[in-house]
């Protein structure tokens, strides 16, 4: 009789594979710090604040050619005309008749050199100049060495409109003597009753006149201007606004 020779069969169970390992997640590094932003020189903040924004396709309302110059120090931090202080730093100018807040292109029509300004006070008050420059706007448009040159304005922007309304005076001057200037604005205060004549000094110690017709109106000042003779100084129509 033959017998078995091996022993009952163990059941094969498939075990599944562990689940793999996972890697702890690794967390991201810290982000650095801001890094602060170094302060502007002082040139870049006056070129800042020197920008005037225009748009980039403005056009020039009115153009006019004539002779630069420019005023600093002992106009420094004095109220101009527009109440402001004037800052012979800043990038403005003053001209006789443009509206107070008038942007303007100012090109030196020798070397082509340009500077965009802002019209805060009133002047030049000299026979053949067009436009005083602050310091600053002098040396980008080269006036500041020489003093003096011609240049083309190009007004670019305007607060009110340039043919109608306006405040109008008439100034007279320079005198060097306070008597000189006492007895012109005497004799207008006769002529011109209703006017309003003010005799005053400047910082750099000369003398002026300034008479405000009524109504401050254009046609009533140029009739004083005309009619007005002096031997000394000169007669120029000024906007006061």
């Amino acid at each position: 009789m033959l017998t078995a020779c091996g022993g009952p069969k163990q059941a094969r169970v498939k075990v599944p594979p562990p689940p793999p390992i996972s890697e702890p997640e690794v967390a991201p590094p810290p982000a650095p710090p801001p890094q602060a932003t170094e302060p502007a020189t002082r040139e870049e903040r006056e070129e800042e604040q020197n920008t005037l924004h225009l748009p980039p396709d403005a056009k020039p309302i009115s153009v006019e050619t004539g002779l630069a110059s420019w005023y600093g120090a002992p106009y420094h931090n004095r109220r101009g005309s527009n109440g402001e202080l004037y800052d012979m730093n800043a990038m403005t100018a003053a001209h006789r008749t443009l509206p107070l807040g008038s942007i303007v292109r100012v090109t030196n029509v020798k070397t082509n050199h340009s500077a965009i300004v802002r019209i805060t006070d009133r002047g030049p008050f000299v026979e053949g100049r067009i436009v005083d420059l602050s310091l600053a706007a002098a040396k980008k448009v080269d006036v500041w060495g020489p003093g003096t040159a011609m240049v083309r304005v190009e007004v670019l922007q305007t607060p009110v409109p340039l043919d109608a309304g306006g405040r109008w005076a008439v100034q007279i001057g320079a005198f060097d003597e306070q008597d000189a200037a006492r007895d012109l604005a005497d004799h207008l205060s006769r002529r011109y009753h209703s006017a309003k004549v003010l005799c005053f000094g400047s910082p750099v110690g000369d003398w002026w006149v300034r008479v405000r017709v009524q109504d401050d109106d254009r046609k009533r000042a140029e009739e004083v201007a005309r009619d007005t003779k002096t031997s000394e100084g000169s007669i120029f129509l000024v906007r006061l606004d």
